[in-house]
């Protein structure tokens, strides 16, 4: 006798999510072994107090990124296909780009995009998401190894993590801009009134990315965060002509 159709649905949605998990738990094992390697190459070659720093903050940030990930693939299992697709860019650019002390802001843009996509799973379609992109692709700077990598996660996941979920006028708005020599992120939402966040809007993530900032791109940047009324701004903006020239100044 044959199974019900949303029986067999349910079995190979369960089945599909064993593979998944089997899957991400391979890749993590060799993203450990790999990542071990390139601390130790790394430490040999880059044996200065911030870049050792910068190890450490980014060695306390990756596993978070990968929690909230992991947490948003299992809550909606009917989009792991999709979800699946956007997480393997991440875990790509996660394991092997982020090694590199710099990459370019076409690829970190494209990084950005792919964990929004990522996050929308944790809302509903009807909720209010606005992304906008503001790209001079003809920029010289665009595709040059300019940018530190991971530096969108922190504005991204913040909104998706305390946005107001619930009320009708609840919204998230992210703008990511590349123009005149300048990477711009800017991110608000609207904050549930039940969330810390309107009294403590600070922790690992936040610390790690201005530690960060401070440490590579020292006076060339500036990151604003602030709330009036029920709404969070966070707004990042570097200015890599300024940090190229003093690159190559130093």
């Amino acid at each position: 006798m044959d199974l019900p159709l949303n029986i067999k649905l349910l079995i190979s949605i369960v089945v599909l999510l064993v593979l998944v998990l089997a899957w991400l738990i391979v890749r993590m094992l060799k993203a450990e072994k790999a990542k071990n390697e390139m601390q130790s190459r790394f430490i040999e070659l880059e044996n200065t107090t911030s870049t050792l720093k910068l190890q450490t903050l980014e060695s306390r940030l990756n596993p978070h990124l990968f929690k909230n990930i992991l947490n948003s693939i299992q809550s909606h299992a009917y989009q792991t296909y999709f979800a699946m697709d956007k997480l393997s860019n991440v875990l790509d650019y996660i394991l092997y780009e982020s090694q590199n002390r710099f990459v370019s802001p076409k690829e970190e843009i494209e990084f950005a995009l792919n964990l929004i996509e990522i996050n929308k799973i944790k809302i509903s379609p009807l909720f209010s998401l606005s992304v906008k992109k503001k790209l001079d692709e003809a920029d010289p700077l665009y595709e040059q190894k300019i940018l530190a990598p991971l530096i969108s996660i922190d504005l991204i996941e913040n909104a998706f993590k305390h946005a107001d979920l619930q009320s009708p006028d609840a919204f998230i708005s992210i703008i990511i801009e590349f123009k005149d020599n300048f990477f711009s992120l800017t991110v608000s939402n609207k904050v549930s009134p039940k969330s810390a966040f309107l009294k403590e809007h600070s922790g690992i993530g936040t610390a790690t990315l201005e530690q960060r900032l401070k440490i590579i791109y020292k006076s060339c940047f500036k990151l604003e965060r602030y709330v009036e009324e029920d709404i969070y701004v966070a707004q990042l903006k570097i200015n890599l002509l300024e940090h190229k020239n003093q690159m190559f100044t130093a």
